[in-house]
């Protein structure tokens, strides 16, 4: 008989304190701006007080039972969700003790859709808040875009436990490529990565019209693909050259950042081998020329302006960032159901971008052309092949299980959504704007509108599709499977 696993709560728990002294340490930053506004700075104090002291007394009270396996696959799953709905759930405190969102439902709705990267908002006047609280909100989905878990991972050596199962339970189905043999080097690299580009956005940004709050804010959302911006408006009243820089950068962030890395080490003719990224860069290139052609012949605004609204429009829906610079749903019908079409792409896989992936639209094709020419040829083996190399059919299997299971929660979502009493444009919209991490959707829930008018019923529901989207589903379903809490 083989030996009974039993959940290492301990080491869970302690994962955990550790991330809730971590979401402390980040409130923190968030107090120079406080001082430099003349803002009150204790919503954030103490907002990180309780929050660091609630995570030491768990860290302090708990003395893990490691083994040698370490983290198992179990425990990894387990932090990996658990850790986005205790971190959500302490990231609501700054919104609640300022006053800025009272409602619990409210606030806990827009600080998961921070740290998921959705930007679904249910503010009505952004501008009214208190910068150091805009600047947490910001802080929530960068902290959330390249995912607070590979922050774990790169320094879980001193927790004494290995972290492979956590990076694998966040990144199900397809394992990223390592860049590093060790998963600490990879996960350190990879936040590298992440910050470089993080500061030399927030320098473009600075050198435009933006003042150094604004261009730190929309660096955040940008490099996260989370799209909360300090504007009401969002992006429409800036610049184009500000507008350019954030698509540039939406870009990078809806990247591999295996590619990135190396592209940083000039290795430029591997990283454009790569075929996902080539459906990435044609994706964009072909459906903005499209709409672009679509909106000069529909619109008397000239070429460019015609042009940067549609690969503004393109990039941010493919990427799941949700910056808004145009109002879509003004466009001719057969225009922004070409955006709609693309909610559910999504970004690369190993981005910080949400959705599908991209990888997962170009292996289920793959393998339908060479199922057609097996019926041509039954007796052939043809195996799909990704980059050269081909690919396990349990990977394959795993995409159509994924697909599959992907369709069915967006059909059960806009039912659910439809018997709230919202209309089916507005039903299928909020579903496949949170399910795909995107924020804008269709109908009520479309470019210039936001999750306000919801009932309390349909936030906790769309914050569950939040996460579920943003952990691939697979992590979420296994935890509240029952098979999961067998021995």
């Amino acid at each position: 008989m083989s030996e009974k696993r039993f959940i290492n709560i301990s080491i869970v728990a302690r994962v955990l304190s550790f991330l809730m002294i971590v979401e402390a340490l980040f409130m923190l930053t968030g107090l120079p701006f406080a001082w430099y506004y003349n803002e009150s700075f204790w919503p954030l104090l103490i907002s990180a007080v309780i929050t660091g002291t609630t995570g030491s007394i768990i860290w302090f009270s708990i003395k893990p039972k490691i083994k040698k396996k370490g983290i198992g696959k179990r425990e990894g799953y387990l932090i990996v969700t658990l850790s986005w709905i205790v971190i959500s759930g302490f990231g609501t405190l700054p919104y609640i003790i300022s006053g800025a969102i009272p409602s619990f439902t409210n606030a806990y709705f827009e600080t998961i859709s921070g740290f998921t990267t959705t930007g679904a908002s249910i503010l009505n006047d952004i501008e009214m808040l208190p910068n150091n609280i805009l600047y947490w909100r910001a802080m929530t989905q960068w902290m959330g875009g390249m995912g607070i878990i590979v922050l774990t991972v790169a320094v879980l050596p001193f927790l004494g436990i290995g972290g492979m199962q956590l990076l694998v339970a966040e990144m199900p189905g397809i394992t990223p490529d390592k860049l590093h043999p060790r998963i600490t080097a990879t996960a350190k690299r990879l936040w590298g990565i992440y910050v470089i580009f993080t500061l030399a956005e927030l320098l473009l940004l600075w050198l435009g019209e933006m003042d150094f709050f604004d261009a730190i804010c929309h660096a955040f959302a940008t490099m996260a693909t989370g799209g909360f911006s300090t504007k009401n408006d969002s992006i429409a009243g800036f610049s184009s050259y500000t507008q350019y820089v954030i698509v540039f950068f939406m870009i990078l962030a809806g990247t591999n950042f295996t590619l990135h890395y190396l592209g940083l080490h000039r290795k430029f003719r591997k990283a454009w081998s790569n075929q996902e990224f080539k459906v990435y860069f044609w994706i964009i290139l072909l459906v903005t020329l499209f709409i672009s052609l679509g909106l000069i012949i529909s619109r008397e605004t000239g070429i460019e302006n015609s042009f940067r609204d549609a690969l503004f429009s393109v990039v941010s829906i493919l990427t799941t960032t949700g910056f808004v610079n145009s109002n879509y749903l003004l466009w001719p019908s057969f225009l922004w159901m070409l955006l709609f079409v693309l909610m559910f792409v999504g970004g690369s896989a190993g981005s910080t971008g949400g959705g599908m992936k991209i990888v997962r639209h170009l292996l289920l094709f793959k393998n339908s052309w060479i199922e057609l020419k097996r019926a041509m040829h039954p007796s052939a083996i043809i195996p799909v092949k990704f980059n050269g190399k081909a690919v396990s059919q349990d990977i394959i299997f795993n995409v159509m299980a994924f697909f599959l299971i992907y369709m069915i929660v967006f059909a059960l979502g806009t039912v659910v959504m439809s018997m709230v009493g919202l209309d089916f444009e507005t039903s299928v919209g909020a579903t496949i704007a949170t399910l795909g991490n995107i924020g804008p959707g269709i109908g009520g829930v479309g470019p210039v509108e936001n999750y306000a008018f919801f009932g309390p019923f349909a936030k906790w529901f769309l914050s569950f599709l939040m996460l579920l989207g943003r952990l691939e589903l697979f992590t979420v379903l296994i935890i509240i499977s029952p098979a999961f809490w067998k021995s």
